[in-house]
């Protein structure tokens, strides 16, 4: 078996849903002047989640079904994930965004493996905290891990695509570890930097790894 994980915002999909949240809350610049520090390996990512995160107190959960219909996928993505799973490949998707939306993304890929933050809702609003184990680099490197090893993958074998620092951990574990229009730590640490128009470049070099 061979695994590929995938993180979401801005590899998977083209935003990042924490802005697109934000926007809703009036907060869009703010979040996205952290988000951007924070993937630049700048600031600590757990501590910037609870920051970003604290603005979007009382957004309405109705929030989670606008942003879902407003994100798009990286071109190239489906061709990838298609290609993989046809191969015999397991794809799963770990991510430092939201449950609420990478649930939906997964379900639309056919990919059953998936861990995300999960944001707080009281009387239909978002109360600006997290519920859970904050996702962030580390737990990503482990999120990989529990998943090669459920489906019988040496580490060697897996491959992780990102394109931020809390990336970095996840990268470094799998066998493969390739950066996608990535920050530039993350270029100068991956095994590959691609930065064309399609990640469907990746499946080439994905599938000669055996």
């Amino acid at each position: 078996m061979r695994l590929c994980v995938l993180d979401v915002d801005s590899t998977l999909i083209t935003a990042e849903v924490i802005e697109l949240i934000a926007a809703r809350a009036g907060t869009r610049a703010l979040v996205a002047a952290i988000t951007e520090r924070a993937m630049q390996g700048e600031l600590d990512f757990s501590a910037s989640l609870k920051e970003r995160v604290a603005t979007l107190a009382g957004v309405p959960d109705t929030v989670f079904a606008d942003v879902r219909a407003e994100v798009e996928f990286t071109p190239g993505v489906r061709e990838l994930i298609a290609g993989l799973q046809a191969e015999g490949w397991e794809v799963a998707l770990v991510s430092g965004g939201f449950e609420e939306i990478v649930a939906s993304l997964a379900s639309e890929l056919g990919i059953t493996r998936f861990r995300a933050n999960r944001l707080e809702v009281a009387d239909g609003r978002l109360t600006g905290r997290t519920i859970g184990p904050v996702i962030d680099r580390a737990a990503k490197a482990e999120a990989l891990r529990e998943f090669a090893a459920e489906v019988g993958c040496a580490l060697e074998d897996a491959v992780a695509i990102g394109d931020g620092a809390n990336d970095l951990d996840m990268m470094a574990v799998a066998g493969l570890g390739i950066a996608w229009h990535a920050k530039p730590i993350v270029q100068a640490q991956a095994d590959v930097a691609l930065n064309g128009p399609s990640l469907a470049e990746s499946l080439p070099l994905i599938l000669a790894r055996g």
